[in-house]
Protein backbone atom coordinates (compact mmCIF):
# COMPACT_ATOMS: atom_id res chain seq x y z
CA UNK A 1 0.00 0.00 0.00
CA UNK A 2 1.41 3.47 -1.27
CA UNK A 3 0.40 6.40 1.24
CA UNK A 4 0.61 9.50 -0.52
CA UNK A 5 -0.68 11.58 2.66
CA UNK A 6 -1.15 12.24 6.13
CA UNK A 7 -4.07 13.39 7.82
CA UNK A 8 -3.85 15.06 11.07
CA UNK A 9 -5.85 15.04 14.11
CA UNK A 10 -4.71 18.51 16.57
CA UNK A 11 -5.87 18.86 19.52
CA UNK A 12 -3.79 16.15 21.82
CA UNK A 13 -1.67 15.08 18.92
CA UNK A 14 0.64 17.91 17.37
CA UNK A 15 -1.21 20.24 20.06
CA UNK A 16 -0.99 19.81 23.62
CA UNK A 17 -4.98 20.34 24.22
CA UNK A 18 -4.50 19.06 28.15
CA UNK A 19 -1.88 21.43 28.92
CA UNK A 20 -3.48 24.25 28.14
CA UNK A 21 -6.95 23.40 29.50
CA UNK A 22 -5.68 22.37 32.37
CA UNK A 23 -3.18 25.73 32.73
CA UNK A 24 -6.54 28.29 31.02
CA UNK A 25 -9.19 26.59 32.97
CA UNK A 26 -7.08 26.87 36.20
CA UNK A 27 -6.41 30.54 36.05
CA UNK A 28 -10.22 30.88 34.74
CA UNK A 29 -11.58 29.21 37.89
CA UNK A 30 -9.53 31.63 40.24
CA UNK A 31 -9.59 34.76 38.38
CA UNK A 32 -13.74 33.99 38.31
CA UNK A 33 -13.56 33.20 41.71
CA UNK A 34 -15.10 29.69 41.64
CA UNK A 35 -12.03 27.51 43.10
CA UNK A 36 -13.80 27.73 46.27
CA UNK A 37 -17.24 25.86 44.34
CA UNK A 38 -14.89 22.83 44.71
CA UNK A 39 -12.80 20.87 47.07
CA UNK A 40 -9.78 21.10 44.57
CA UNK A 41 -9.06 22.87 41.08
CA UNK A 42 -8.12 19.11 40.24
CA UNK A 43 -12.04 18.33 41.15
CA UNK A 44 -12.81 21.17 39.02
CA UNK A 45 -10.95 20.56 36.14
CA UNK A 46 -12.52 16.72 36.09
CA UNK A 47 -16.02 18.31 36.06
CA UNK A 48 -15.28 20.47 33.27
CA UNK A 49 -13.38 17.35 31.10
CA UNK A 50 -16.49 15.19 31.96
CA UNK A 51 -18.64 17.85 30.73
CA UNK A 52 -16.64 18.53 27.56
CA UNK A 53 -16.92 14.81 26.71
CA UNK A 54 -20.31 14.46 27.12
CA UNK A 55 -21.42 17.54 25.17
CA UNK A 56 -19.19 16.47 22.68
CA UNK A 57 -20.70 13.41 22.37
CA UNK A 58 -24.43 15.56 22.04
CA UNK A 59 -22.94 17.67 19.09
CA UNK A 60 -21.13 14.41 16.86
CA UNK A 61 -24.33 12.41 16.91
CA UNK A 62 -26.24 15.56 15.26
CA UNK A 63 -28.10 16.60 19.05
CA UNK A 64 -26.43 20.27 19.29
CA UNK A 65 -24.71 22.20 16.99
CA UNK A 66 -21.20 23.27 17.97
CA UNK A 67 -22.39 26.91 19.53
CA UNK A 68 -24.99 25.48 21.79
CA UNK A 69 -22.55 22.40 23.17
CA UNK A 70 -20.53 25.21 24.49
CA UNK A 71 -23.27 27.09 26.05
CA UNK A 72 -25.00 23.59 27.50
CA UNK A 73 -21.20 22.90 28.75
CA UNK A 74 -20.70 26.34 31.10
CA UNK A 75 -24.89 26.11 32.30
CA UNK A 76 -23.80 22.85 33.45
CA UNK A 77 -20.49 23.48 34.90
CA UNK A 78 -21.97 26.43 36.47
CA UNK A 79 -25.31 24.86 37.51
CA UNK A 80 -26.73 28.14 36.22
CA UNK A 81 -29.53 28.64 33.63
CA UNK A 82 -27.37 31.37 32.04
CA UNK A 83 -28.59 33.36 28.93
CA UNK A 84 -26.98 32.49 25.54
CA UNK A 85 -24.91 35.75 25.95
CA UNK A 86 -24.04 35.15 29.29
CA UNK A 87 -23.01 31.82 28.66
CA UNK A 88 -21.03 32.92 25.47
CA UNK A 89 -18.93 35.70 27.56
CA UNK A 90 -17.97 33.08 30.24
CA UNK A 91 -16.67 30.43 27.68
CA UNK A 92 -14.83 33.74 26.28
CA UNK A 93 -13.06 34.66 28.93
CA UNK A 94 -11.80 31.50 29.84
CA UNK A 95 -11.02 30.86 25.90
CA UNK A 96 -8.72 33.71 26.31
CA UNK A 97 -6.62 31.88 29.29
CA UNK A 98 -7.25 28.83 27.62
CA UNK A 99 -5.27 30.60 24.04
CA UNK A 100 -2.52 31.89 26.47
CA UNK A 101 -1.39 28.31 27.02
CA UNK A 102 -1.07 27.19 23.59
CA UNK A 103 1.90 25.10 22.66
CA UNK A 104 2.96 22.55 19.91
CA UNK A 105 4.41 19.36 21.16
CA UNK A 106 7.85 18.93 21.00
CA UNK A 107 7.67 16.85 18.38
CA UNK A 108 5.51 18.11 16.13
CA UNK A 109 7.19 20.33 14.47
CA UNK A 110 10.28 18.01 13.44
CA UNK A 111 8.36 15.45 12.15
CA UNK A 112 6.41 17.45 10.14
CA UNK A 113 9.86 18.70 8.34
CA UNK A 114 11.03 15.18 8.19
CA UNK A 115 7.62 13.79 6.19
CA UNK A 116 7.28 17.31 4.46
CA UNK A 117 9.23 15.91 0.95
CA UNK A 118 7.51 12.67 0.91
CA UNK A 119 3.94 13.21 2.20
CA UNK A 120 1.15 15.73 1.45
CA UNK A 121 -0.42 17.17 4.84
CA UNK A 122 -4.00 17.77 5.56
CA UNK A 123 -5.87 17.78 9.26
CA UNK A 124 -9.85 16.49 9.71
CA UNK A 125 -10.68 17.90 13.34
CA UNK A 126 -13.99 17.20 15.44
CA UNK A 127 -14.40 20.86 15.66
CA UNK A 128 -14.74 24.10 14.19
CA UNK A 129 -13.10 25.77 10.93
CA UNK A 130 -12.99 29.17 12.81
CA UNK A 131 -10.85 27.59 15.85
CA UNK A 132 -8.37 25.32 14.20
CA UNK A 133 -7.88 27.60 11.53
CA UNK A 134 -6.86 30.35 13.90
CA UNK A 135 -4.82 27.58 16.43
CA UNK A 136 -2.28 26.53 13.53
CA UNK A 137 -1.65 30.01 12.44
CA UNK A 138 -1.03 31.25 16.30
CA UNK A 139 1.29 28.23 16.45
CA UNK A 140 3.31 28.77 12.92
CA UNK A 141 2.21 25.63 11.24
CA UNK A 142 -1.05 26.65 8.92
CA UNK A 143 1.11 26.32 6.03
CA UNK A 144 2.52 23.12 6.73
CA UNK A 145 -1.18 21.97 5.64
CA UNK A 146 -2.76 21.74 2.13
CA UNK A 147 -6.36 21.25 3.74
CA UNK A 148 -8.16 21.91 6.79
CA UNK A 149 -11.51 20.23 7.56
CA UNK A 150 -13.51 20.42 10.68
CA UNK A 151 -16.93 18.66 11.49
CA UNK A 152 -18.40 21.77 12.46
CA UNK A 153 -18.49 22.96 9.02
CA UNK A 154 -18.79 19.46 7.28
CA UNK A 155 -21.95 18.42 9.36
CA UNK A 156 -20.37 15.07 9.82
CA UNK A 157 -17.84 14.26 12.73
CA UNK A 158 -15.45 11.21 12.91
CA UNK A 159 -15.56 8.57 13.54
CA UNK A 160 -18.39 8.40 10.84
CA UNK A 161 -16.48 7.51 7.33
CA UNK A 162 -18.47 10.72 5.07
CA UNK A 163 -15.90 12.77 7.38
CA UNK A 164 -12.35 10.87 6.41
CA UNK A 165 -13.37 10.49 2.93
CA UNK A 166 -14.49 14.32 2.79
CA UNK A 167 -10.83 15.07 3.98
CA UNK A 168 -9.98 12.51 0.85
CA UNK A 169 -11.28 13.90 -1.53
CA UNK A 170 -10.50 17.44 -0.38
CA UNK A 171 -6.60 15.95 -1.29
CA UNK A 172 -7.66 14.19 -4.31
CA UNK A 173 -6.74 11.00 -2.92
CA UNK A 174 -8.10 7.59 -2.69
CA UNK A 175 -8.66 6.35 0.65
CA UNK A 176 -6.21 3.33 0.84
CA UNK A 177 -3.57 6.01 -0.27
CA UNK A 178 -4.08 8.11 2.76
CA UNK A 179 -3.08 7.77 6.61
CA UNK A 180 -4.66 9.57 9.37
CA UNK A 181 -3.22 10.18 12.74
CA UNK A 182 -5.21 10.87 15.99
CA UNK A 183 -4.48 10.21 20.32
CA UNK A 184 -7.98 8.76 19.78
CA UNK A 185 -8.20 4.64 19.61
CA UNK A 186 -11.50 4.31 18.65
CA UNK A 187 -12.66 8.10 16.77
CA UNK A 188 -9.34 8.07 15.20
CA UNK A 189 -7.36 5.26 14.32
CA UNK A 190 -10.54 2.83 13.78
CA UNK A 191 -12.53 5.00 12.34
CA UNK A 192 -10.23 5.55 9.58
CA UNK A 193 -9.48 2.17 9.34
CA UNK A 194 -13.32 1.38 8.82
CA UNK A 195 -13.33 4.28 6.29
CA UNK A 196 -10.65 2.57 4.12
CA UNK A 197 -7.71 4.45 5.47
CA UNK A 198 -4.23 3.74 7.24
CA UNK A 199 -5.28 4.56 10.52
CA UNK A 200 -2.59 5.02 13.59
CA UNK A 201 -3.42 5.87 17.16
CA UNK A 202 -0.88 8.39 18.84
CA UNK A 203 -1.12 6.97 22.34
CA UNK A 204 1.43 9.00 24.01
CA UNK A 205 0.53 7.71 27.64
CA UNK A 206 1.58 4.43 26.50
CA UNK A 207 -1.57 2.86 27.76
CA UNK A 208 -1.68 -0.20 24.54
CA UNK A 209 -4.20 -2.28 24.85
CA UNK A 210 -5.56 -2.40 21.36
CA UNK A 211 -3.19 -4.82 19.78
CA UNK A 212 -5.52 -4.58 16.51
CA UNK A 213 -4.40 -1.16 15.99
CA UNK A 214 -1.13 0.63 14.13
CA UNK A 215 -0.17 2.58 17.38
CA UNK A 216 2.87 4.49 18.30
CA UNK A 217 3.74 6.16 21.55
CA UNK A 218 5.51 9.23 19.82
CA UNK A 219 5.71 11.17 16.09
CA UNK A 220 9.43 10.10 16.16
CA UNK A 221 8.20 6.59 15.40
CA UNK A 222 5.92 7.71 12.28
CA UNK A 223 8.56 8.12 9.53
CA UNK A 224 9.17 4.56 10.19
CA UNK A 225 5.63 3.27 10.16
CA UNK A 226 4.40 5.11 7.67
CA UNK A 227 7.97 3.33 5.41
CA UNK A 228 6.16 0.63 6.39
CA UNK A 229 3.23 1.05 3.84
CA UNK A 230 4.55 3.20 0.74
CA UNK A 231 7.18 2.15 -1.52
CA UNK A 232 8.22 5.76 -3.31
CA UNK A 233 6.69 8.41 -1.34
CA UNK A 234 4.73 11.44 -2.36
CA UNK A 235 5.12 14.05 -4.68
CA UNK A 236 6.50 17.08 -2.54
CA UNK A 237 4.41 19.85 -3.88
CA UNK A 238 0.48 20.47 -3.55
CA UNK A 239 -2.24 19.96 -6.12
Amino acid sequence: MTIRAVLWDVDDTIFDYARADRVGMSEHLTAEGLVDGYDSVDQALRRWRELTALHWRRFEAGGVDFQDQRRERVRDFLGQPLTAAEADDWFERYVARYEAAWELFPDAVPVLDLLARDYRHGILSNASIHNQERKLRVLGVRDRFEAVLCAAELGVAKPAPEAFHAACTALDLPPHQVAYVGDQPDIDARGAVEAGLLGIWLDRADTGGRPELNRITGLHQLPGLLGGHTRFGAPSTFR
